[in-house]
């Protein structure tokens, strides 16, 4: 005997729309993502004449050669990781630092700090002041530019400590200390292992972050040899913009293009593909640590 409940006509029909409309939001997600690929693998005849559409035309690496042979890249690209991999470090540790006591109950002034840490979100110094902190600070063409003034974000703080509070019962931690356990050892050995979908949460958060900025370079940072990836990408971008007034020829003209747009789309793969690969290791814990983080304010 068939015990499933069979399905209202009114339902059958939400439902088909849902994934129809849904199905639309996705391919229209996706298509520039695929366009951005195939032209970047392209030739740049191709990509200027509009050839393009879903697979490579005259497929071939001329973009991504041209990238690579910029020796400014791969300086950009060990700058990146130093500060990628240094600010989610010491990003982690201080979120975790602030988060946990502030998930306490017994916590005397966790009111007060929190409306503190809040108020920084409705209110900032703004750019001029913040630029005059890192000055005196002595951080001005430094690598701790890139690091230290974006150390901590209160929105991850604050889905840190939501996590703590539902997931870490108060009793465990009176069983803790019943058997002698210290706040910092219940913290490292009790919390943090148990905490591992919402670190990995906040890690991504940071990381991707640190990978994507360039504002704070171009603020804080005068010496190429600083820079990090995406502000390299940049400077690359604007010295291939061409100029129809400086030349002559038209058929030098459509190369020079041709190969300053197919450097653009080859510039966009090189600088999203090392978050791509990250993002698998850490996709089985984000939906579980987000959500759980966010269910209180």
């Amino acid at each position: 005997m068939d015990s499933r409940v069979k399905e209202a006509t009114g339902d059958r029909i939400f439902n088909v729309v849902n994934y129809v409309v849904l199905s639309l939001f996705f391919l229209t997600v996706l298509y520039p993502l695929v366009y951005i690929v195939s032209a970047s693998f392209s030739s740049s005849e191709a990509v200027i004449s509009g050839k393009v559409w879903l697979w490579p035309v005259d497929p071939g690496l001329k973009g991504y050669k041209a990238v690579f042979e910029y020796k400014a890249i791969w300086t950009g690209f060990g700058n990146s990781l130093i500060y990628t991999v240094v600010g989610t470090v010491i990003n982690v540790f201080i979120t975790i630092i602030a988060a946990y006591p502030l998930s306490r109950k017994d916590f005397v002034f966790r009111g007060a700090i929190m409306f503190i840490f809040v108020f920084t979100i409705m209110f900032s110094g703004g750019i001029i002041p913040n630029y005059l902190l890192v000055k005196d600070l002595g951080l001005l063409n430094t690598r701790w530019a890139m690091i230290i003034p974006s150390a901590l974000s209160v929105f991850n703080v604050i889905i840190t400590r939501t996590y703590f509070q539902t997931n870490i019962p108060h009793e465990m931690l009176e069983a803790a200390q019943v058997d002698g356990c210290t706040d910092w050892k219940f913290l490292t050995r009790i919390v943090i292992p148990l905490s591992g979908p919402i670190v990995a949460v906040i890690a991504l958060f940071y990381a991707v972050g640190h990978w994507n900025s360039y504002f704070n370079a171009l603020l804080y940072l005068k010496d190429r040899g600083l820079y990090p990836l995406q502000l390299v990408l940049r400077s690359i971008l604007i010295q291939n913009q061409i100029d129809p007034s400086m030349v002559t020829n038209e058929e030098d003209l459509i190369a020079r293009q041709g190969l300053a747009d197919l450097l653009k789309y080859s510039l966009i793969v090189v600088a999203t593909v090392p978050v791509l690969i990250i993002y698998p290791f850490v996709q089985k814990y984000f939906v579980k640590g987000i959500m759980i983080g966010s269910i209180k304010g």
